[in-house]
Protein backbone atom coordinates (compact mmCIF):
# COMPACT_ATOMS: atom_id res chain seq x y z
CA UNK A 1 0.00 0.00 0.00
CA UNK A 2 1.26 3.49 -0.79
CA UNK A 3 2.88 5.19 2.20
CA UNK A 4 4.10 8.39 0.53
CA UNK A 5 1.70 10.86 2.20
CA UNK A 6 0.17 11.98 -1.09
CA UNK A 7 -3.52 12.71 -1.29
CA UNK A 8 -4.03 9.46 -3.23
CA UNK A 9 -2.22 7.40 -0.57
CA UNK A 10 -4.21 8.99 2.23
CA UNK A 11 -7.46 8.41 0.32
CA UNK A 12 -6.56 4.75 -0.18
CA UNK A 13 -5.93 4.36 3.55
CA UNK A 14 -9.23 6.07 4.38
CA UNK A 15 -11.05 3.72 1.99
CA UNK A 16 -9.27 0.67 3.40
CA UNK A 17 -10.33 1.74 6.88
CA UNK A 18 -13.95 1.66 5.68
CA UNK A 19 -13.65 -2.11 5.17
CA UNK A 20 -13.47 -2.49 8.96
CA UNK A 21 -16.96 -1.02 9.41
CA UNK A 22 -20.22 -2.94 9.36
CA UNK A 23 -22.60 -1.19 6.97
CA UNK A 24 -25.98 -2.49 5.88
CA UNK A 25 -26.77 -1.62 2.27
CA UNK A 26 -29.56 0.89 2.76
CA UNK A 27 -30.44 3.23 -0.13
CA UNK A 28 -33.18 5.12 1.74
CA UNK A 29 -33.66 8.86 1.33
CA UNK A 30 -32.63 10.45 4.64
CA UNK A 31 -32.80 14.08 5.76
CA UNK A 32 -29.24 15.11 6.53
CA UNK A 33 -27.52 17.87 8.42
CA UNK A 34 -25.71 20.31 6.18
CA UNK A 35 -22.82 20.55 5.76
CA UNK A 36 -21.13 17.30 6.82
CA UNK A 37 -24.39 15.36 6.92
CA UNK A 38 -24.30 11.58 6.78
CA UNK A 39 -26.72 8.71 6.91
CA UNK A 40 -26.44 6.55 10.05
CA UNK A 41 -22.92 5.08 10.26
CA UNK A 42 -24.16 1.51 10.02
CA UNK A 43 -26.06 2.15 6.76
CA UNK A 44 -25.25 3.36 3.27
CA UNK A 45 -24.58 2.56 -0.36
CA UNK A 46 -21.60 2.70 -2.72
CA UNK A 47 -21.55 6.51 -2.81
CA UNK A 48 -21.49 6.71 0.98
CA UNK A 49 -18.17 4.82 1.08
CA UNK A 50 -16.64 7.34 -1.33
CA UNK A 51 -18.17 10.26 0.62
CA UNK A 52 -16.87 8.91 3.93
CA UNK A 53 -13.38 8.29 2.53
CA UNK A 54 -13.09 11.88 1.27
CA UNK A 55 -14.62 13.22 4.47
CA UNK A 56 -11.93 11.40 6.50
CA UNK A 57 -9.46 13.70 4.70
CA UNK A 58 -11.50 16.82 5.40
CA UNK A 59 -13.42 17.12 2.11
CA UNK A 60 -17.20 17.18 2.25
CA UNK A 61 -18.64 15.94 -1.05
CA UNK A 62 -22.12 16.77 0.22
CA UNK A 63 -21.19 20.46 0.37
CA UNK A 64 -18.97 20.45 -2.73
CA UNK A 65 -21.62 18.79 -4.93
CA UNK A 66 -24.47 20.86 -3.50
CA UNK A 67 -22.64 24.15 -4.09
CA UNK A 68 -21.74 23.12 -7.63
CA UNK A 69 -25.32 22.06 -8.34
CA UNK A 70 -26.59 25.42 -7.06
CA UNK A 71 -24.21 27.15 -9.50
CA UNK A 72 -24.94 24.91 -12.49
CA UNK A 73 -28.07 22.87 -11.87
CA UNK A 74 -28.77 22.56 -15.59
CA UNK A 75 -25.48 20.65 -16.07
CA UNK A 76 -26.66 17.79 -13.84
CA UNK A 77 -28.88 14.81 -14.72
CA UNK A 78 -32.63 15.27 -14.34
CA UNK A 79 -33.47 11.57 -13.85
CA UNK A 80 -35.15 12.22 -10.48
CA UNK A 81 -37.49 15.02 -11.53
CA UNK A 82 -35.93 17.59 -9.23
CA UNK A 83 -36.47 21.29 -9.92
CA UNK A 84 -33.59 22.36 -7.64
CA UNK A 85 -30.64 20.81 -5.79
CA UNK A 86 -31.38 18.63 -2.75
CA UNK A 87 -28.58 18.63 -0.16
CA UNK A 88 -29.94 15.40 1.34
CA UNK A 89 -29.42 13.15 -1.68
CA UNK A 90 -27.64 14.77 -4.63
CA UNK A 91 -24.13 13.72 -3.53
CA UNK A 92 -25.38 10.16 -2.94
CA UNK A 93 -26.27 9.62 -6.62
CA UNK A 94 -23.59 8.17 -8.90
CA UNK A 95 -24.61 10.18 -12.01
CA UNK A 96 -24.34 13.40 -10.01
CA UNK A 97 -20.88 12.45 -8.75
CA UNK A 98 -19.85 11.65 -12.34
CA UNK A 99 -21.03 15.08 -13.47
CA UNK A 100 -19.31 16.80 -10.54
CA UNK A 101 -15.98 15.05 -11.17
CA UNK A 102 -16.15 15.87 -14.90
CA UNK A 103 -16.94 19.51 -14.12
CA UNK A 104 -13.90 19.64 -11.82
CA UNK A 105 -11.56 18.34 -14.54
CA UNK A 106 -11.05 14.99 -12.82
CA UNK A 107 -12.24 12.78 -15.70
CA UNK A 108 -9.77 10.33 -17.24
CA UNK A 109 -10.11 7.92 -20.16
CA UNK A 110 -11.91 4.64 -19.54
CA UNK A 111 -9.67 1.80 -20.71
CA UNK A 112 -9.22 -1.91 -20.18
CA UNK A 113 -5.57 -1.38 -19.24
CA UNK A 114 -5.04 -2.07 -15.53
CA UNK A 115 -1.97 0.19 -15.36
CA UNK A 116 -4.16 3.23 -16.21
CA UNK A 117 -5.97 2.89 -12.86
CA UNK A 118 -3.95 4.33 -9.99
CA UNK A 119 -4.55 4.00 -6.24
CA UNK A 120 -6.99 6.69 -5.17
CA UNK A 121 -8.76 6.83 -8.54
CA UNK A 122 -12.52 6.39 -8.73
CA UNK A 123 -14.36 4.25 -11.24
CA UNK A 124 -18.01 4.13 -12.14
CA UNK A 125 -19.71 1.21 -13.80
CA UNK A 126 -23.08 -0.31 -14.55
CA UNK A 127 -24.20 -3.33 -12.54
CA UNK A 128 -26.89 -5.69 -13.83
CA UNK A 129 -27.16 -3.67 -17.03
CA UNK A 130 -28.80 -0.63 -15.41
CA UNK A 131 -27.56 0.21 -11.90
CA UNK A 132 -24.90 2.93 -11.60
CA UNK A 133 -22.11 2.06 -9.17
CA UNK A 134 -18.96 3.78 -7.87
CA UNK A 135 -15.79 2.41 -6.27
CA UNK A 136 -12.35 3.57 -5.18
CA UNK A 137 -9.24 1.98 -6.72
CA UNK A 138 -6.64 0.49 -4.35
CA UNK A 139 -3.47 -1.54 -4.91
CA UNK A 140 -4.00 -5.28 -5.19
CA UNK A 141 -3.33 -6.66 -1.70
CA UNK A 142 -1.76 -9.75 -3.30
CA UNK A 143 0.73 -7.56 -5.18
CA UNK A 144 -0.90 -8.29 -8.54
CA UNK A 145 -0.78 -5.93 -11.49
CA UNK A 146 -4.53 -5.33 -11.60
CA UNK A 147 -5.74 -2.95 -8.88
CA UNK A 148 -8.65 -3.88 -6.68
CA UNK A 149 -11.59 -1.71 -5.64
CA UNK A 150 -13.26 -0.75 -2.40
CA UNK A 151 -17.01 -0.47 -2.72
CA UNK A 152 -20.36 -1.36 -1.21
CA UNK A 153 -22.31 -3.43 -3.68
CA UNK A 154 -24.69 -4.83 -1.08
CA UNK A 155 -22.47 -6.44 1.56
CA UNK A 156 -20.95 -3.41 3.23
CA UNK A 157 -17.56 -1.95 2.34
CA UNK A 158 -15.39 -4.61 0.70
CA UNK A 159 -11.95 -4.72 -0.91
CA UNK A 160 -12.32 -6.94 -3.97
CA UNK A 161 -10.68 -7.91 -7.25
CA UNK A 162 -13.56 -6.59 -9.40
CA UNK A 163 -12.15 -3.60 -11.31
CA UNK A 164 -13.20 -4.89 -14.73
CA UNK A 165 -16.14 -7.09 -13.71
CA UNK A 166 -18.82 -4.61 -14.78
CA UNK A 167 -18.88 -2.26 -17.79
CA UNK A 168 -16.92 0.85 -16.82
CA UNK A 169 -18.67 4.17 -17.41
CA UNK A 170 -16.20 6.57 -15.82
CA UNK A 171 -12.67 7.00 -14.47
CA UNK A 172 -11.78 9.93 -12.23
CA UNK A 173 -8.84 11.29 -10.23
CA UNK A 174 -10.28 13.87 -7.86
CA UNK A 175 -7.69 15.39 -5.57
CA UNK A 176 -9.38 18.46 -4.09
CA UNK A 177 -6.19 20.43 -3.35
CA UNK A 178 -5.52 20.56 -7.10
CA UNK A 179 -9.15 20.93 -8.18
CA UNK A 180 -10.86 23.37 -5.86
CA UNK A 181 -14.57 23.84 -6.45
Amino acid sequence: MPQDGTFAARLVHAALDRTHHTVAYTPDYVRLDYPNGDVPANTGVCTDEVIRSYRALGFDLQKLVHEDMKRAFSAYPKAWGLKAPDKNIDHRRVPNLQTFFKRKGASLPVTQNASDYKPGDLITCTVAGRLPHIALVVPAPDGGATPWIIHNIGHGPQCEDRLFEFPLTGHYRFHPQAAQP
